[in-house]
């Protein structure tokens, strides 16, 4: 694994006791309720391998939840984020599978509300870094420590030059970018990790542009 610094090693500044367990759970988490647009009312939670055999010791539990509440892994009410949780009615419940996976700290979040839901799978690579790898049912690589838009388009010539050309005026850098679909001409997802934070002006801008169906962002 390659690391940019001193700092990727040591990991971030967080609530304990794990930088992979506790404080990439917390990012995961957090990035699931940004891609939501609000914080969820209930929350199923699956918990792979290395995850699933301590994820109540490593405080695996407690730093998703935080995460979903939107605290970062500083947040000095991350050890009680379970019990906030249930003090707001937030219906959470942790299941062990067995099967395996790519990697050994994954969970999938399945997120919702009376209305909606959002299915992710995030994995903690370390050092509190995280991927997002799945999102309602698309593969994508997200690292979840930059600002990123993902956008939900159809599957249609002009779809990502009418989005790049806007990110373009308003002088928006793209560090990375990949576009997936399950099928010709059906739905797509875009995928744009960006250099600085996006503002809602910029993103009303996008949906405006052709073959958008939704937009969501995640912020740094």
């Amino acid at each position: 694994m390659k690391y940019n610094s001193v700092f990727d090693i040591i990991g971030p500044v967080m609530i304990g006791p794990s930088s992979s367990h506790t404080a990439g759970a917390a990012r995961i988490g957090k990035a699931a309720r940004n891609l939501f647009g609000e914080e969820p009312k209930w929350a199923r939670i699956y918990l792979y391998e290395s995850f699933a055999k301590t994820y109540k010791g490593h405080g695996t539990d407690f730093a998703l939840v935080g995460g979903l509440l939107g605290f970062d892994t500083d947040d000095p009410r991350m050890s009680k984020a379970l019990d906030i949780a249930k003090n707001k009615n937030m219906d959470v419940e942790f299941i062990e599978e067995s099967a395996g996976t790519n990697h050994p700290n994954t969970a999938r979040l399945i997120i919702g509300n009376d209305t909606d839901e959002i299915e992710l799978v995030g994995i903690s690579i370390g050092g509190g870094k995280v991927e997002i790898t799945e999102l309602n049912g698309f593969e994508l690589r997200l690292s979840g420590n930059h600002p990123a838009i993902l956008i939900m388009h159809n599957d249609r010539f002009g779809a990502i030059a009418s989005v790049t050309k806007i990110l373009a005026k308003y002088e928006i850098n793209i560090g990375h970018m990949e576009v997936n679909r399950k099928d010709v001409g059906k739905e797509a997802l875009m995928v744009i990790e960006v250099d600085q934070n996006v503002d809602d002006t910029v993103l009303k801008e996008l949906e405006s542009a052709d073959h958008i169906i939704q937009i969501a962002k995640i912020v740094s």
